[in-house]
Protein backbone atom coordinates (compact mmCIF):
# COMPACT_ATOMS: atom_id res chain seq x y z
CA UNK A 1 0.00 0.00 0.00
CA UNK A 2 1.23 3.60 -0.90
CA UNK A 3 1.83 5.80 2.08
CA UNK A 4 0.23 9.41 1.02
CA UNK A 5 2.35 11.80 1.95
CA UNK A 6 2.33 13.83 5.42
CA UNK A 7 4.36 16.97 6.50
CA UNK A 8 5.49 17.07 9.74
CA UNK A 9 5.85 20.20 11.75
CA UNK A 10 7.45 19.62 15.01
CA UNK A 11 7.93 22.33 18.01
CA UNK A 12 11.21 23.91 19.03
CA UNK A 13 11.48 24.35 21.87
CA UNK A 14 10.15 20.94 23.08
CA UNK A 15 10.63 18.47 25.73
CA UNK A 16 12.31 18.86 28.58
CA UNK A 17 13.23 21.81 30.21
CA UNK A 18 16.36 22.81 32.66
CA UNK A 19 14.08 21.46 35.68
CA UNK A 20 13.78 18.48 34.52
CA UNK A 21 17.31 17.96 33.27
CA UNK A 22 18.69 18.86 36.84
CA UNK A 23 15.92 16.69 38.63
CA UNK A 24 17.32 13.33 36.52
CA UNK A 25 20.65 13.96 36.64
CA UNK A 26 20.39 14.25 40.62
CA UNK A 27 18.12 11.27 40.95
CA UNK A 28 21.47 9.63 38.54
CA UNK A 29 23.99 10.90 40.46
CA UNK A 30 22.44 10.03 43.55
CA UNK A 31 21.93 6.30 42.59
CA UNK A 32 26.48 6.69 41.65
CA UNK A 33 27.37 8.65 44.96
CA UNK A 34 25.01 6.16 47.35
CA UNK A 35 26.20 2.69 48.72
CA UNK A 36 21.85 2.09 49.91
CA UNK A 37 19.38 2.48 47.52
CA UNK A 38 17.98 5.39 46.43
CA UNK A 39 14.52 6.21 46.67
CA UNK A 40 12.35 9.01 45.30
CA UNK A 41 9.53 10.11 46.68
CA UNK A 42 6.74 10.33 44.26
CA UNK A 43 7.36 10.06 40.70
CA UNK A 44 10.50 12.47 39.86
CA UNK A 45 9.00 14.07 36.92
CA UNK A 46 5.39 13.25 35.68
CA UNK A 47 6.94 11.08 32.41
CA UNK A 48 6.60 6.94 32.76
CA UNK A 49 9.18 6.67 30.35
CA UNK A 50 11.71 8.70 32.70
CA UNK A 51 10.58 6.89 36.00
CA UNK A 52 10.81 3.57 34.48
CA UNK A 53 14.74 4.41 33.12
CA UNK A 54 15.45 5.42 36.50
CA UNK A 55 13.95 2.63 38.33
CA UNK A 56 15.88 0.21 35.76
CA UNK A 57 19.19 1.95 37.40
CA UNK A 58 18.40 1.22 40.73
CA UNK A 59 15.81 3.94 41.81
CA UNK A 60 13.24 3.35 44.09
CA UNK A 61 9.93 5.25 44.04
CA UNK A 62 7.96 5.37 46.77
CA UNK A 63 4.54 6.99 47.69
CA UNK A 64 5.36 8.49 51.07
CA UNK A 65 8.42 8.60 53.33
CA UNK A 66 7.29 6.11 55.75
CA UNK A 67 8.47 3.38 52.72
CA UNK A 68 12.03 4.70 53.01
CA UNK A 69 13.87 2.89 56.04
CA UNK A 70 15.34 4.67 58.91
CA UNK A 71 18.53 6.79 57.57
CA UNK A 72 17.86 6.03 54.04
CA UNK A 73 18.71 8.04 50.97
CA UNK A 74 15.40 10.03 49.16
CA UNK A 75 14.85 12.08 46.47
CA UNK A 76 12.23 14.63 46.53
CA UNK A 77 10.65 15.48 42.98
CA UNK A 78 10.92 18.41 40.86
CA UNK A 79 7.21 19.49 41.87
CA UNK A 80 8.47 20.63 45.38
CA UNK A 81 7.03 19.34 48.85
CA UNK A 82 5.49 20.67 51.95
CA UNK A 83 8.04 21.84 54.67
CA UNK A 84 6.41 18.95 56.83
CA UNK A 85 7.88 16.33 54.78
CA UNK A 86 11.70 17.51 55.25
CA UNK A 87 11.07 17.93 58.70
CA UNK A 88 9.44 13.77 58.86
CA UNK A 89 12.93 13.50 56.50
CA UNK A 90 15.03 14.76 59.32
CA UNK A 91 13.31 13.66 62.34
CA UNK A 92 13.69 10.20 60.66
CA UNK A 93 17.34 10.57 60.05
CA UNK A 94 17.00 10.50 56.51
CA UNK A 95 19.68 11.72 54.25
CA UNK A 96 18.05 13.82 51.49
CA UNK A 97 17.89 15.77 47.87
CA UNK A 98 15.97 18.34 46.94
CA UNK A 99 15.27 18.13 42.93
CA UNK A 100 13.00 20.88 43.29
CA UNK A 101 12.86 22.80 39.75
CA UNK A 102 14.70 26.38 41.17
CA UNK A 103 11.92 28.10 39.74
CA UNK A 104 8.94 26.90 42.16
CA UNK A 105 11.38 27.30 45.15
CA UNK A 106 11.42 30.81 43.64
CA UNK A 107 7.24 30.93 44.24
CA UNK A 108 8.25 28.94 47.88
CA UNK A 109 10.22 31.88 48.99
CA UNK A 110 7.97 34.46 47.78
CA UNK A 111 5.28 33.08 49.34
CA UNK A 112 6.58 32.88 52.74
CA UNK A 113 8.56 36.56 52.29
CA UNK A 114 4.70 37.43 51.79
CA UNK A 115 3.08 35.76 54.54
CA UNK A 116 5.70 37.39 56.48
CA UNK A 117 4.61 40.78 55.15
CA UNK A 118 1.43 39.96 56.49
CA UNK A 119 -0.21 39.20 53.20
CA UNK A 120 -3.29 36.56 52.30
CA UNK A 121 -1.87 34.87 49.21
CA UNK A 122 -4.87 34.30 46.49
CA UNK A 123 -2.87 31.09 44.67
CA UNK A 124 -3.79 30.60 41.08
CA UNK A 125 -3.22 26.84 39.94
CA UNK A 126 -4.59 23.10 39.27
CA UNK A 127 -6.26 21.43 43.05
CA UNK A 128 -4.64 18.09 43.94
CA UNK A 129 -1.20 19.28 41.60
CA UNK A 130 1.68 18.34 43.85
CA UNK A 131 3.61 21.71 42.87
CA UNK A 132 0.57 23.24 44.45
CA UNK A 133 0.42 20.95 47.49
CA UNK A 134 4.26 21.75 48.02
CA UNK A 135 3.67 25.63 47.56
CA UNK A 136 0.90 25.44 50.15
CA UNK A 137 3.20 23.62 52.47
CA UNK A 138 5.43 25.90 53.10
CA UNK A 139 3.07 28.58 55.14
CA UNK A 140 0.48 28.35 56.84
CA UNK A 141 -2.96 26.51 56.09
CA UNK A 142 -5.29 29.83 56.80
CA UNK A 143 -2.50 32.15 54.76
CA UNK A 144 -3.31 30.51 51.40
CA UNK A 145 -6.74 30.33 49.12
CA UNK A 146 -6.52 28.52 45.84
CA UNK A 147 -8.33 29.71 42.71
CA UNK A 148 -8.58 27.99 39.45
CA UNK A 149 -11.12 29.66 37.36
CA UNK A 150 -12.27 33.30 36.98
CA UNK A 151 -15.47 31.64 39.02
CA UNK A 152 -13.54 31.21 41.81
CA UNK A 153 -12.48 35.12 41.90
CA UNK A 154 -15.90 36.07 42.19
CA UNK A 155 -16.53 33.97 45.21
CA UNK A 156 -13.53 35.35 46.72
CA UNK A 157 -14.83 36.74 50.19
CA UNK A 158 -11.14 37.99 52.11
CA UNK A 159 -10.93 39.19 55.68
CA UNK A 160 -9.27 42.39 54.20
CA UNK A 161 -9.52 42.87 50.42
CA UNK A 162 -6.57 45.64 50.97
CA UNK A 163 -3.95 43.05 51.74
CA UNK A 164 -3.58 40.30 49.42
CA UNK A 165 -1.21 39.14 46.98
CA UNK A 166 -1.16 36.63 43.90
CA UNK A 167 0.89 33.59 43.02
CA UNK A 168 0.63 31.27 40.30
CA UNK A 169 1.34 27.72 39.50
CA UNK A 170 4.50 27.47 36.93
CA UNK A 171 2.89 25.33 34.54
CA UNK A 172 -0.39 26.93 34.03
CA UNK A 173 -2.63 27.95 31.00
CA UNK A 174 -0.76 31.36 29.64
CA UNK A 175 -3.69 33.28 28.68
CA UNK A 176 -6.13 31.49 31.19
CA UNK A 177 -3.49 32.74 34.08
CA UNK A 178 -3.76 36.05 32.55
CA UNK A 179 -7.47 36.34 32.22
CA UNK A 180 -7.77 35.36 36.27
CA UNK A 181 -5.20 37.85 37.01
CA UNK A 182 -7.26 40.44 35.49
CA UNK A 183 -9.93 39.32 37.21
CA UNK A 184 -8.38 39.52 40.62
CA UNK A 185 -6.98 42.54 39.91
CA UNK A 186 -9.90 43.93 39.12
CA UNK A 187 -11.88 43.08 41.94
CA UNK A 188 -9.12 43.84 44.30
CA UNK A 189 -7.51 46.59 42.73
CA UNK A 190 -4.61 46.81 45.83
CA UNK A 191 -3.64 42.93 45.19
CA UNK A 192 0.09 42.31 44.82
CA UNK A 193 1.99 40.11 42.82
CA UNK A 194 5.24 39.32 41.61
CA UNK A 195 6.75 41.56 38.47
CA UNK A 196 7.72 38.78 36.48
CA UNK A 197 5.10 35.74 35.63
CA UNK A 198 5.46 32.94 38.23
CA UNK A 199 4.76 30.68 35.13
CA UNK A 200 7.94 29.37 33.87
CA UNK A 201 9.95 29.87 30.77
CA UNK A 202 9.54 26.48 29.37
CA UNK A 203 5.82 26.51 29.99
CA UNK A 204 5.32 29.97 28.26
CA UNK A 205 7.81 28.76 25.22
CA UNK A 206 6.01 25.36 24.33
CA UNK A 207 3.07 27.06 24.38
CA UNK A 208 4.54 30.08 22.09
CA UNK A 209 5.43 27.52 19.90
CA UNK A 210 2.29 25.54 19.47
CA UNK A 211 0.37 28.52 18.51
CA UNK A 212 2.91 29.30 15.86
CA UNK A 213 2.45 26.06 14.66
CA UNK A 214 -0.57 24.86 15.13
CA UNK A 215 -2.73 27.31 12.15
CA UNK A 216 -0.91 25.35 10.10
CA UNK A 217 -1.74 21.71 10.77
CA UNK A 218 -4.88 20.09 10.09
CA UNK A 219 -4.27 17.84 13.44
CA UNK A 220 -1.66 17.88 15.98
CA UNK A 221 -0.10 15.01 18.85
CA UNK A 222 1.44 16.32 22.21
CA UNK A 223 3.81 13.74 23.75
CA UNK A 224 3.38 13.78 27.87
CA UNK A 225 2.38 12.00 30.48
CA UNK A 226 -1.95 12.57 31.49
CA UNK A 227 -0.93 14.01 34.91
CA UNK A 228 1.82 16.48 33.66
CA UNK A 229 0.10 19.89 33.41
CA UNK A 230 2.07 21.38 31.35
CA UNK A 231 1.60 18.46 28.34
CA UNK A 232 -2.44 19.07 29.12
CA UNK A 233 -2.36 22.90 28.58
CA UNK A 234 -0.53 21.98 25.62
CA UNK A 235 -3.37 20.19 24.05
CA UNK A 236 -5.89 23.15 25.03
CA UNK A 237 -3.78 25.62 23.37
CA UNK A 238 -3.38 23.79 19.68
CA UNK A 239 -7.71 23.27 20.09
CA UNK A 240 -7.92 26.68 21.09
CA UNK A 241 -6.39 27.99 17.55
CA UNK A 242 -8.58 25.58 15.74
CA UNK A 243 -7.10 22.69 15.26
CA UNK A 244 -7.84 19.51 16.80
CA UNK A 245 -5.30 17.41 19.22
CA UNK A 246 -4.64 14.79 20.98
CA UNK A 247 -2.23 14.33 23.92
CA UNK A 248 -0.53 10.98 23.77
CA UNK A 249 2.15 9.15 25.86
CA UNK A 250 4.39 7.52 23.32
CA UNK A 251 4.26 6.33 19.58
CA UNK A 252 1.70 3.01 20.78
CA UNK A 253 -1.02 5.81 21.58
CA UNK A 254 -1.51 7.08 18.79
CA UNK A 255 -4.84 6.16 16.60
CA UNK A 256 -4.47 6.25 13.30
CA UNK A 257 -9.03 6.01 12.81
CA UNK A 258 -8.28 9.17 14.89
CA UNK A 259 -5.52 10.94 12.97
CA UNK A 260 -7.17 10.24 9.57
CA UNK A 261 -4.96 11.38 6.23
CA UNK A 262 -4.02 14.85 7.70
CA UNK A 263 -1.19 16.18 4.78
CA UNK A 264 0.48 18.77 8.06
CA UNK A 265 0.43 17.10 11.88
CA UNK A 266 1.88 19.13 14.20
CA UNK A 267 4.29 17.76 16.94
CA UNK A 268 5.04 18.96 20.41
CA UNK A 269 6.51 17.46 23.60
CA UNK A 270 5.98 18.74 26.99
CA UNK A 271 8.49 19.50 29.87
CA UNK A 272 9.01 16.25 31.39
CA UNK A 273 9.31 13.82 27.73
CA UNK A 274 12.19 12.80 26.42
CA UNK A 275 13.58 13.12 22.93
CA UNK A 276 13.51 9.55 22.33
CA UNK A 277 9.76 9.43 22.38
CA UNK A 278 9.66 12.71 19.18
CA UNK A 279 11.90 10.09 17.30
CA UNK A 280 9.60 6.64 18.33
CA UNK A 281 6.41 8.99 17.14
CA UNK A 282 8.17 10.09 14.03
CA UNK A 283 9.31 6.53 13.28
CA UNK A 284 5.68 5.03 14.10
CA UNK A 285 4.31 7.63 11.42
CA UNK A 286 6.84 6.78 9.01
CA UNK A 287 5.19 3.58 8.77
CA UNK A 288 2.13 4.85 7.67
CA UNK A 289 2.88 8.41 5.34
CA UNK A 290 5.94 9.03 3.54
CA UNK A 291 7.10 11.62 5.94
CA UNK A 292 8.90 15.37 5.37
CA UNK A 293 10.29 16.68 8.60
CA UNK A 294 10.29 20.71 9.31
CA UNK A 295 11.38 21.60 12.37
CA UNK A 296 9.67 25.37 14.09
CA UNK A 297 11.65 27.22 15.96
CA UNK A 298 10.37 29.92 18.02
CA UNK A 299 12.77 30.33 20.62
CA UNK A 300 16.48 29.38 22.06
CA UNK A 301 16.62 27.97 25.12
CA UNK A 302 20.13 27.96 27.22
CA UNK A 303 18.72 28.01 30.97
CA UNK A 304 20.82 25.26 32.81
CA UNK A 305 20.18 25.31 36.92
CA UNK A 306 23.38 24.01 39.47
CA UNK A 307 23.01 20.96 40.86
CA UNK A 308 22.87 20.37 44.62
CA UNK A 309 25.96 21.24 46.76
CA UNK A 310 26.19 17.38 48.01
CA UNK A 311 26.15 16.77 44.29
CA UNK A 312 28.07 19.37 42.41
CA UNK A 313 31.70 18.03 43.01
Amino acid sequence: MDRPPLTLLIAAPRGFCAGVDRAIRIVELALKKRDAPVHVRHEIVHNRHVVDELRAKGAVFVEELDEVPEGGHVVFSAHGVPKAVVADAEARSLTWLDATCPLVSKVHRRAERLVEAGRHIVFVGHRGHPEVSGTFGQVPESSMTLVETIDDVGALAPANPDNLAFLTQTTLSVDDTAEIVAALRRRFPAIQGPRGEDICYATSNRQEAVKRIAPLCDAMLVIGAPNSSNSLRLVEVAERAGVRARLIQNAADIDFAWLGRPKTLGITAGASAPEILVREVVDRLGEHFEIIEREIETTVESIEFKLPHELAA
